[in-house]
C-alpha cells in the first residue's frame, strides 16, 4: 500500500506550510498535480479524497519556519505522516527524501502518482482555506487573493503596513531592500 506525500507553502513569504499525506482506498479520476487544477476542480477532488482516503495533514506555522528553517519543518511533517499512516511505501514528490531512509522520492510524482496527486490537492486545498480563512483577522494584506505568495501587490502591503505575524520574518524580500539586513517588524 502506497502513500503519497506532497507539500504546499514552501516558497510563500506568508502563511504555513502544510504537508499531507494520502492512501487511496478506491480510484479517483482527474487526479493531478493540484497546480495543473482549477480552484474549483481541487475543491470537488478534496471532498472525494477526504471521504474515501486514508490521510493526514499538518500545519507548520510560521513561526516554527522561522525558527527551525522549512527542510526541517518538512522533515518532521513528514516523520508525523509516516508516524500516522499505515502504508508499505512512501512516497514524497520531488527530488529529497530529507535524510530519512524509508522515504522514496520522485520529481514529478505529484502529476504521475495517483496517491501523490492525491495529497498534493489536500496540502493545496488545506493550505488555502487556511489564507482566505485569515484574511478576515489582516484585511489588509488580501490573503484570499494572493495566498501569501510574494507578488508585486502583497510585497507593496508590507512595505506600507510591515509584516503580520502570518508572515515569514526569515524570508528576506529583495524588494524591500532585506537581502543585506533587517527585517521589518510586525504591526500586528
Amino acid at each position: 500500500m502506497l502513500c503519497g506525500i506532497d507539500e504546499a507553502g514552501r516558497g510563500p513569504i506568508a502563511g504555513p506550510l502544510v504537508v499531507a499525506g494520502a492512501i487511496l482506498n478506491e480510484p479517483i479520476e482527474q487526479l493531478n498535480d493540484s497546480k495543473k487544477l482549477s480552484e474549483k476542480k481541487r475543491e470537488e477532488l478534496f471532498e472525494k479524497i477526504t471521504k474515501t482516503s486514508t490521510y493526514h495533514i499538518v500545519f507548520k506555522s510560521s513561526k516554527d519556519i522561522d525558527s527551525k528553517g522549512i527542510s526541517q519543518c518538512l522533515k518532521e511533517s513528514i516523520l508525523e505522516i509516516m508516524n500516522s499512516i499505515k502504508a508499505n511505501e512512501f512516497l514524497m514528490d520531488g527530488n529529497t527524501s530529507f535524510g530519512i531512509d524509508t522515504l522514496q522520492h520522485k520529481i514529478k510524482a505529484d502529476a504521475t502518482i495517483k496517491e501523490v496527486s492525491a495529497a498534493s490537492i489536500l496540502a493545496k486545498v488545506s493550505r488555502d482555506r487556511y489564507m482566505c480563512e485569515i484574511s478576515k483577522d489582516y484585511p489588509l494584506y488580501n490573503f484570499e487573493k494572493h495566498k501569501g505568495y510574494g507578488t508585486k501587490a502583497h510585497v507593496e502591503k508590507i512595505r506600507k503596513y510591515g509584516r503580520s505575524k502570518e508572515h515569514r520574518f526569515s524570508f528576506r524580500l529583495k524588494e524591500l531592500g532585506e537581502e543585506k539586513g533587517g527585517i521589518q517588524k510586525s504591526l500586528f
